[in-house]
């Protein structure tokens, strides 16, 4: 997130840090990503995930588990949380689940720089790993009853925010569209449950944000979605990649488009202020509006 989360001190990570993973001497906000909270202290890369509508506590608990578990099989482009002292990953602080891993010398490559080899390589190998004992398994990120009730959601105007009533017009205005996709969503979501038996790990979001290029190779981060669940989860932004399912890329393609708007739907519908973080929501909802029928 681009904006300092007004609700947590550094005075209470440099805290929790010391009391569960090690003491540190400096802390720096990040401006990074969209979603979660991150800092800079000493050596370590600090998040602050706030648990719903993906996680509860123990599933992230075990989602970074499983992670690390990946890790130390020998899949070095994994790059896990570091555990706590009692061997936990993630410390709940209130707000959220607090999780560490080491701070990575590289960059993350511009769209049009990702090495396709490299990340065609970790994927394959990602995805013929055991599946770790505590994965969680993927499931539909909206239920059938999603379209319907946005509907209901937008049929009054909003008044929580600046962007408010934008957010709430162009939802309405895309109602049929919304529920065609939630329709076809849920038959593909069933399709892919009667796979299950061919499921694998997947990362779930291995786009260019979450990749480092490093002296030492390519580095995959933010472990929070991993997930058991059919390949083509992992190739929305490598669609031409052969021996792909189509019908399993638009489940996916789907996946991503309704989460997001129901994130952004709940987003725009509660109290904001008209941040730099609340206009990205607004061009990120506009992008996923706009996606064909």
């Amino acid at each position: 997130m681009r904006s300092r989360p007004s609700f947590l001190s550094d005075d209470t990570i440099t805290r929790t840090l010391a009391e569960n993973w090690q003491p540190v001497s400096e802390i720096a906000y990040l401006p990074w990503g969209f979603g979660a909270h991150h800092w800079r202290a000493d050596s370590l890369f600090v998040t602050l995930d706030q648990l719903a509508p993906r996680h509860t506590a123990a599933s992230l608990e075990s989602t970074y588990a499983s992670a690390a578990e990946l890790a130390a099989s020998g899949l070095l482009f994994v790059c896990a949380p570091v555990p706590t002292r009692s061997g936990r990953f993630t410390v709940h602080i209130g707000v959220g689940a607090l999780s560490v891993t080491p701070l990575l010398n590289g960059r993350r490559p511009a769209e049009n720089e990702v090495d396709k080899p490299a990340i065609l390589a970790a994927l394959g190998a990602l995805h013929r790993a055991p599946p770790p004992a505590r994965l969680r398994h993927w499931s539909p990120q909206v239920g059938p009853g999603f379209a319907d009730e946005l509907r209901v959601r937008t049929a009054e105007p909003w008044t929580s925010g600046p962007l408010a009533e934008k957010a709430r017009a162009a939802l309405a205005a895309r109602g049929d569209a919304i529920k065609r996709w939630n329709d076809r969503y849920l038959e593909l979501a069933a399709l892919a449950a009667s796979r299950r038996d061919s499921w694998v790990p997947t990362h779930g979001e291995p786009h260019n944000d979450n990749q480092v290029t490093t002296p030492e190779g390519l580095r995959l981060v933010d472990w929070e979605t991993l997930a058991l669940a059919p390949r083509e989860r992992d190739y929305a932004d490598l669609p031409d990649t052969p021996g792909l399912d189509p019908e399993m890329v638009e489940l996916f393609a789907l996946d991503w488009r309704l989460s997001e708007l129901r994130g952004y739907s709940d987003w725009f519908s509660a109290p904001h202020t008209g941040t730099e973080d609340d206009i990205l929501a607004w061009e990120g909802l506009r992008e996923e509006l706009g996606a064909a029928d």
